[in-house]
C-alpha cells in the first residue's frame, strides 16, 4: 500500500532555498566567529530575563496571583473575589498559587518559575515545529535567536494576559504555517499547540480575534474541503466550547453578578475613547508598523506563509487592543512580540532570496544578531523593561514593599484605595492577604464618578444604587465579622473632589455602625507616599 502523499507547496513556497544550516560551508575561523555572534544574539535575551526576574512583578499579575491564593485558600471566586476577568485566568494561576502554597517559595517566586516553565515548553514546540521546514541560513539563523527574545520582550509586562496569548500564538503561528505548506506535524504535537493556543485565546474574548484571521488565511490558501478536514480548528472549538460549558456551570455568579458590573462601572474606565485611543503615545505608533508588515508579507512575492500568519495574528492582536481602547503598555505587548515575529520572518526569508549563495552563511550570524539588537532597541524605547527595575529600589512601590513586610508581615489587611499599583505587589512580597473583595475600590469609582445631587459628598443609604450599597455593605460587614491586622488607606481616592470637598474612605464607610465600631480597634502607625496604615490594638 503506498503511504499518503501530502502535496508539496506550490508558487512562491516552492522557490525556496533549500535546508541549510548557518554554519555550512565555513572555514575554522568563520565557524569561530559565527559562535561568537551568535553568542552576542543572545545577550538581548539575557538582559530581558534578567529584568523578569527582578522585582517588581507586574502589578495586574500580582493581583490576579493574589486572587487565586485567597481562592485556593477557600474564599468563592465572583462570590468573595470579585473581578472583571474571565474565570480562565485564575484558574492558571492556581498552578504558582498552590507551588507557593506547598513550598518555600513566595507567590512571585513561583508564578516566575511556572512562567519560565511555560516559556521553555513554548520554545520547544517551535523547535519541532521548525525541524522539518525548508529554512535558508539566514532564516534560520534569526528565528533560532529571535524566538527566545520574542518570549521575554513584554518585560515588565510579563505574565500578563495578553503576553500568555502571544506566547501560545507563537508555536500557533508555526503549526498554521505547515498547514498551509503542506507539511505534516504529527498528531500529538498538533493537537497539543492546538490547545495551549485555545486556552490562550480563550484568556479574553478580544483575543479571538488572531485565530479567526489565521484560521481564514489557512482556509483560502488550503481550500475549504482541505481545510475543514484539518482537526486543528476543531480541537481549538472543543476547547472552547467545553470553557463557555464550565462558566454558568461552576461560576454562574460571573454571568449574573461580574457581567453587568463589567458593563456599567469598568468598561468606561481609562483616559481613551474608542477612536482617540489610536493617537494614544503607545498603540499609535502600532498603527503604521502593522500595516506595514502586513503589506511586505502579503505583496512581496518572497515572503512566505509563516510571515503571513504571524502578520495576521499581529493584526488580530491589534484588534484586540482597539477594541479596549485603553492604550496602556500591556495591551500593546502582543503586537510588539507578533509584529516582531513578522518582521523577522519576513526580513530573513527576504535576505536569503537576496544575498549571493556563498555569503548567506556567512551573514546569517550577523544578521541575527542585528535582528535581536533591533528588537530590543525598538522594545527598549518604548518600553517599561528594565527601567523599571533598575529604578524599582528607589520607587514607592519598594518603600511600601518594606513598610509592610515590616509592619504586616504575612498577615491579613484591608486595603482601601482605588489603585493597583503599588499595592500590588507590596502585598505579594510581605506575604499578606488583602480582604477586599475587590482588587481595588474601582466600583466606588465607578458609582462617584459625577457628583451626588444636592451637594452631598457622600450619598445616603436610601440614595445608594445596588452596586455601591453592595459595596458600602460588604466592606463594612467584612471588617467586622473577621478583623484584619492593619488596614492601609490612601489619600487619593481616584475619585473627583465635590463642592471642594474630597473623598475619603475612612469617613465614606464609617457611616456604617459595624466599620465604626471596629474602627475604634486601630491606631495610626504611619504614612508613607500618600498611604496610612493603621494597626489593629489586641
Amino acid at each position: 500500500m503506498m503511504p499518503p502523499h501530502h502535496p508539496g507547496p506550490q508558487g512562491p513556497e516552492a522557490a525556496r532555498p533549500a535546508p541549510t544550516l548557518p554554519e555550512a560551508g565555513l572555514s575554522r575561523t568563520g565557524l569561530e566567529r559565527a559562535r561568537l555572534l551568535r553568542g552576542l544574539a543572545l545577550v538581548p535575551v539575557a538582559v530581558f530575563l534578567l529584568a523578569i526576574l527582578a522585582p517588581p512583578l507586574n502589578h495586574d499579575v500580582a493581583a490576579i496571583l493574589t486572587f487565586s491564593e485567597r481562592w485556593l485558600s477557600g474564599e468563592r471566586l465572583y462570590q468573595d473575589l470579585i473581578d472583571v476577568n474571565p474565570p480562565l485566568i485564575f484558574v492558571l494561576n492556581l498552578v504558582p498559587a498552590a507551588i507557593a502554597a506547598a513550598t518555600p517559595l513566595d507567590g512571585p517566586g513561583a508564578f516566575l518559575l511556572s512562567m519560565l516553565g511555560l516559556c521553555v515548553l513554548v520554545w520547544r514546540m517551535t523547535v519541532a515545529l521548525r525541524r522539518d521546514r525548508t529554512e535558508g541560513p539566514v532564516e534560520n539563523a534569526t528565528l533560532t535567536a529571535a524566538i527566545p527574545l520574542l518570549m521575554l520582550l513584554p518585560g515588565y509586562d510579563f505574565g500578563q494576559r495578553e503576553h500568555l496569548m502571544a506566547l501560545f500564538a507563537l508555536p500557533y503561528g508555526f503549526l498554521a504555517a505547515r498547514r498551509i505548506e503542506g507539511l505534516p506535524a504529527g498528531r500529538r504535537l498538533s493537537a497539543g499547540v492546538a490547545v495551549l493556543a485555545a486556552i490562550g485565546f480563550a484568556l479574553k474574548p478580544h483575543f479571538l480575534a488572531v485565530p479567526a484571521l489565521v484560521e481564514l488565511l489557512v482556509l483560502v490558501r488550503r481550500g475549504p474541503a482541505e481545510a475543514l478536514r484539518d482537526p486543528v480548528p476543531w480541537i481549538m472549538a472543543t476547547v472552547w466550547a467545553i470553557y463557555l460549558a464550565t462558566i454558568p456551570l461552576f461560576f454562574h455568579d460571573y454571568f449574573s453578578h461580574v457581567l453587568p458590573l463589567v458593563w456599567s462601572y469598568y468598561a468606561d474606565l481609562g483616559v481613551y475613547g474608542f477612536w482617540s485611543v489610536l493617537g494614544s503615545p503607545l498603540l499609535g505608533p502600532m498603527v503604521p508598523v502593522v500595516l506595514a508588515l502586513l503589506g511586505g508579507a502579503f505583496l512581496l512575492r518572497r515572503a512566505g506563509a509563516l510571515a503571513q500568519v504571524l502578520s495576521l495574528a499581529a493584526l488580530g492582536a491589534f484588534l484586540s487592543a482597539w477594541v479596549q481602547h485603553k492604550g496602556w503598555t500591556y495591551h500593546v505587548a502582543p503586537i510588539l512580540a507578533l509584529g516582531g515575529a513578522t518582521a523577522v520572518a519576513l526580513g530573513a526569508r527576504l535576505a536569503d532570496h537576496s544575498l549571493p549563495t556563498a555569503s548567506r552563511s556567512s551573514a546569517a550570524p550577523a544578521i541575527a544578531l542585528a535582528a535581536t539588537l533591533a528588537l530590543a532597541a525598538f522594545t527598549l524605547r518604548g518600553g517599561e523593561a528594565p527601567w523599571r527595575e533598575i529604578a524599582f529600589a528607589e520607587t514607592q512601590g519598594a518603600r511600601l514593599t518594606a513598610w509592610l513586610r515590616q509592619e504586616a508581615l504575612g498577615e491579613r489587611l484591608l486595603v482601601l484605595s482605588p489603585d493597583i499599583y503599588p499595592v500590588y505587589p507590596a502585598l505579594n512580597y510581605a506575604r499578606a492577604q488583602t480582604t477586599l473583595r475587590t482588587m481595588t475600590l474601582w466600583l466606588l469609582q465607578g458609582v462617584y464618578r459625577d457628583c451626588p445631587a444636592g451637594g452631598e459628598r457622600y450619598r445616603q443609604t436610601w440614595e445608594m444604587s445596588r452596586t455601591e450599597f453592595f459595596v458600602y455593605r460588604t466592606v463594612a460587614e467584612d471588617f467586622a465579622r473577621a478583623p484584619p491586622a492593619a488596614v492601609l488607606v490612601a489619600r487619593h481616592s481616584g475619585i473627583p473632589i465635590c463642592e471642594g470637598q474630597p473623598f475619603d474612605f475612612v469617613t465614606y464607610f464609617s457611616r456604617h455602625p459595624l466599620f465604626a465600631e471596629s474602627w475604634l480597634r486601630y491606631r495610626p502607625s504611619g504614612e508613607i507616599d500618600g498611604y496610612r496604615l493603621y494597626v489593629r490594638e489586641n
